[in-house]
């Protein structure tokens, strides 16, 4: 049965909470009181004259009208406690507690919650005599300019100043005869990127929404006085996802727990004003509802059903009901103020145009409008917020500002230039030239650059441009200490991209960060550049370089690359449009693998025996691992797909580090095919009967071969079949890695994966890093289930966003822990696991379902052994001056054992280490570990024997015990297990 649903409040905000649950099926109608005249009579939405002041009044309003959901938007209201009073009426109704919401309507208050729990914010105190806050504001050694008033008739307006006089201005009128407030609250100015960070919580789980930057100047370029709000944009491209990450577990997450703990639970939607200063991220403020005008930009980005979203959360059931968000959108606000506005202005203007701004496909949210006489007029300070939703900003806000100039009223008041911020970002510095051109360099350290296109003789072209980055392949060449052709890689994967398109490379320039500049490893990666630059004949002209302190360790570096070309516009390569059956397939040689596979090598490498500095298999010369995988030549290309081709493996010769790769990894031939070139670095599609005459020609200057051809005409689809590869592979192999057990079992169907049970309690920081290597080309293992003991954890989220199933069985709902066990073990039959993983899982299995999963256990523990035990591993690793502690893998037993270890991971102890810095870098070393151990239990290449001891399985020699590893193979690290405690 569809609910009737009471919106409280009449401004932009309310129109958009409306005009979402009208969206819904599960909502018949939504009253808005007071409303405006967007809300008047809009399909499913109506006003009310409710008097929303008088919680009796609303409340019999709803028994009255069979309201099923009561939304506020005025933050007053919450302050005085009507959700408290409609819930003791038996209205359901979605906001915080009078009590909760405090976080917004009493500053101080909020300030000591945010000392208390240590949450960084401005400096502060709060005064109730003026003259003891003006001596405040003139003694402090920072900027004391932000005053802000508290009291039963406070207004909400913050006074921001622009010195220490006129702060004591504001404060003496604040003040004066107590008409604004009893309290001021004095802040440091804080000066950076401001944002508005929101959330559902239903006092438990926190679900973060995009991240929206509000403009609350009044004029273009931030000018003029503060208002409530002249527009915003979502998400704010100028934030990346590790900081949103950052802020989800460290500000939201953290204020919900937080209150939580101090027995108040806080249940609706959480606004936090952060500022991104040059000392970290700070908060500004809090507000309990969707802020004006965020709330018009997130909301039209929000995928399910926002009726759904609010009732999961009141049931405090969010973590089983996550709201996913559009993706490549982006929301432009643009608010219309009447004229005089944040002061006095007038009333009645009557506003046209909006049906023509509906036409143009823009939603606009009434605010301070009113219905006279069947016309739309002005009734109060901001009048309409236009929303364009777009694939990108600088079309979004051309959408917006198209919509304002449709819609007049005497003297509307609006900004031109929202999201100008974000729109700066997208623009910055991407210039670099070529024969003709000059460079700039601006105060900030960033460069640009003019370019002189006719001047290269084109006159009619189209251009062509690539971003790209290294990704792992950038990993292995910092544990290999190899700079010298990290740069040319970097450009030949640029180029490359822009030559299949048949594009001429014009210029290039480069991004490099790094937590502490290194000026020879620079300098060797400039050089780097500069050469492959040559070799392509294109300009580099500059570099952008930053030291991000705090996100890069020792020797760790980022880099990126961004390369123009351009191509006359009747010569452009017209790809599959061109291509006939019975073309021919030209293939030119691979020098080595690229792009895709890295993080695969990487992983295989790990679970091997061997390591970056490790000779390269077979013909590969005096080579390592590590400069055969990294080292590839500038000019390599991206295999192109065709639609109707086949190509024949044994047309041309395979590189044997890609042999060795299909067996250490455990790969299927479809995996090779898909993610590695195989030594094709470039596909060219040539006419039949000039096949041979192009294929000489190439071959004049490098390998080619002639390695399939078209089969059926191509236009759409995008097929090929590769023939052979597996017995190209095996022919491939050197012979002296190859016995007759190894090739006889590549014949043989690949096995299934090892299915996987992961058990937690909220507190493991390894279900993601599992659940990553499980995804993986070449892992043999599948996570099918994960187990909490505890609902609402932040991990149950993550497993479900993987797709992954997932159980809460509450050890408190039990009467035994033998009891509580086989519950999990009847659901882990129902998904057939076959090994399990503890991740953070924090109780005591019983010895009968020890005894029934023996060897089929795995947990890892923050400690090497020995000397130190799990119990306070990190205190004791600091106090007893050992150099390296670590963690370790090892299989779990009814009575701990030293001989259960599978994998370990070391890590230094340095001097300035604390407890909690030692306990992050070991977290980070069991997410690496942990897969490790699981790869090489789930493969079969370790397992438990019957005397409780770790054997590891050798190609040629069976089983070895696990200290006679070193003997079989080179040990995982060089320390030898002594004990082993067992959760």
């Amino acid at each position: 049965m569809a609910d009737r649903v009471l919106v409280i409040g009449s401004g932009g905000r309310e129109h958009a909470l409306a005009w979402k649950l009208a969206q819904s099926p599960h909502v018949k109608h939504v009253f808005v009181a007071p409303g405006n005249a967007g809300t008047a009579d809009n399909g499913k939405i109506s006003n009310s004259a409710v008097l929303v002041s008088n919680h009796t009044i609303v409340t019999q309003f709803c028994k009255d009208h069979n309201i099923g959901l009561v939304l506020v938007g005025e933050e007053a209201l919450l302050a005085a406690g009507i959700v408290d009073d409609l819930r003791a009426a038996g209205v359901r109704c979605f906001g915080p507690s009078a009590k909760a919401a405090q976080l917004a309507s009493n500053t101080s208050f909020a300030k000591a919650f945010l000392d208390r729990h240590r949450i960084p914010t401005a400096r502060w105190k709060a005064f109730t005599n003026p003259q003891e806050a003006c001596r405040f504001i003139i003694s402090t050694d920072f900027p004391a300019r932000v005053v802000r008033a508290r009291g039963p008739a406070a207004r909400k307006e913050v006074t921001i100043t622009a010195s220490k006089e006129e702060a004591c201005r504001a404060v003496q009128e604040i003040m004066q005869d107590r008409m604004f407030g009893e309290m001021v609250v004095i802040e440091e100015l804080l000066q950076g990127e401001e944002l508005s960070c929101l959330c559902f919580t239903d006092g438990a789980t926190v679900a973060s929404m995009p991240p929206a930057q509000a403009h609350k100047r009044l004029l273009d370029g931030d000018q003029g006085p503060n208002t409530g709000g002249m527009g915003a944009y979502c998400p704010v491209p100028q934030v990346p996802e590790v900081l949103l990450e950052k802020i989800n577990d460290t500000v939201l997450q953290h204020v919900v727990d937080s209150m939580r703990q101090e027995g108040t639970a806080y249940v609706g939607v959480l606004q936090t004003g952060l500022m991104l200063t040059k000392d970290g991220l700070k908060i500004l403020n809090f507000k309990c509802q969707f802020g004006d005008p965020q709330c018009q930009v997130i909301l039209p980005l929000l995928k399910n059903d926002f009726y759904e979203v609010i009732q999961a959360t009141i049931d405090g059931k969010l973590c089983s009901f996550m709201p996913a968000w559009s993706e490549n959108s982006t929301a432009v606000c643009v608010v219309m103020a009447s004229p005089g506005y944040p002061g006095d202005y007038d009333k009645g203007m009557e506003v046209t145009g909006l049906l023509q701004a509906k036409e143009l496909g823009l939603q606009v949210f009434h605010a301070g409008t009113t219905l006279k006489d069947g016309r739309v007029v002005t009734s109060g300070g901001r009048v309409l917020s236009i929303t364009a939703v777009k694939e990108d900003l600088m079309k979004a806000l051309g959408e917006a500002n198209r919509g304002v100039a449709a819609i007049r009223f005497k003297g509307a008041t609006y900004r031109k230039d929202i999201g100008h911020r974000g729109i700066q970002l997208l623009k910055q510095s991407l210039y670099v030239s070529k024969g003709t051109s000059r460079s700039c360099h601006s105060e900030v350290g960033g460069f640009a650059g003019f370019f002189d296109l006719k001047a290269s003789g084109y006159e009619d072209p189209v251009l062509v441009s690539r971003a790209k980055g290294l990704g792992p392949k950038l990993q292995i060449a910092q544990v290999c200490k190899r700079h010298d052709t990290i740069g040319q890689d970097l450009l030949a994967m640029c180029v490359n991209d822009i030559l299949a398109q048949g594009a001429e490379p014009l210029f290039f320039l480069s991004y490099f960060a790094c937590g502490k500049l290194d000026a020879d490893v620079t300098e060797t990666i400039k050089e780097g550049i500069a050469e492959g630059c040559r070799n392509a004949g294109c300009a580099f002209l500059g570099r952008e370089m930053t030291e991000v302190t705090g996100m890069y360790s020792s020797g760790e570096y980022d880099l990126a690359g961004f390369v123009v070309g351009a191509v006359g516009r009747g010569q452009m390569l017209l790809g599959l449009q061109r291509a006939e059956e019975e073309d021919v397939l030209i293939g030119l040689a691979s020098s080595g693998i690229h792009g895709r596979g890295f993080s695969i090598i990487r992983k295989i490498l790990l679970m091997s025996s061997l390591h970056y500095s490790s000779p390269a298999p077979g013909s590969c010369g005096d080579k390592t691992l590590g400069t055969t995988t990294f080292i590839s030549k500038a000019n390599l290309q991206r295999l192109v797909e065709f639609w109707g081709r086949y190509v024949d493996a044994f047309s041309w010769k395979i590189p044997e580090i890609f042999c060795w790769l299909y067996r250490e990894g455990n790969l299927s031939v479809e995996e090779m095919a898909q993610t590695f070139n195989c030594g094709i670095a470039a596909v060219l599609v040539v006419q039949k009967d000039l096949a041979q005459h192009v294929l000489k020609d190439i071959q004049r200057h490098e390998e080619a071969w002639l390695i399939g051809k078209v089969v059926a005409p191509c236009d759409t689809g995008s097929h090929v079949e590769v023939k052979n590869l597996l017995e190209a592979l095996q022919l491939s192999s050197p012979q002296h890695l190859l016995n007759n057990a190894v090739v006889e079992s590549q014949h043989q169907p690949r096995k299934n994966k090892v299915k996987v049970a992961v058990l937690i309690s909220g507190t493991g920081t390894n279900l993601a890093a599992l659940i990553s290597y499980a995804k993986e080309p070449g892992s043999c293992a599948q996570v099918v289930l994960v187990i909490s003991n505890k609902s609402g954890v932040e991990e149950l989220r993550n497993a479900a966003r993987a797709g992954i199933p997932t159980r809460v069985i509450d050890h408190k709902l039990y009467g035994s822990r033998s009891e509580f066990d086989s519950t999990i073990d009847r659901v882990l039959e129902e998904f057939a696991v076959e090994l399990i993983c503890l991740s953070g899982f924090m109780r005591i299995l019983s010895s009968p379902f020890l005894r029934k999963w023996k060897g089929k256990i795995l947990n890892a523990s923050p400690s090497l052994f020995p000397p130190i035990k799990d119990r306070n591993a990190h205190q004791q690793a600091l106090q007893s001056g050992h150099k390296v502690t670590g963690c370790t893998v090892h299989f779990v037993l009814e009575e701990s054992s030293p001989k259960a270890m599978i994998h370990q991971e070391p890590v230094s102890v340095k001097a300035d280490d604390t407890e909690e810095m030692l306990s992050e870098r070991v977290k980070e070393a069991e997410c690496r570990a942990f897969p490790i151990a699981l790869q090489l239990v789930a493969s079969g290449a370790v397992q438990l024997g019957a005397d409780g001891k770790t054997y590891w399985k050798q190609k040629s020699q069976g089983l070895c015990l696990q200290e006679e590893k070193r003997d079989c193979t080179s040990s995982p690290v060089a320390l030898e297990p002594q004990e082993n405690d067992v959760v």
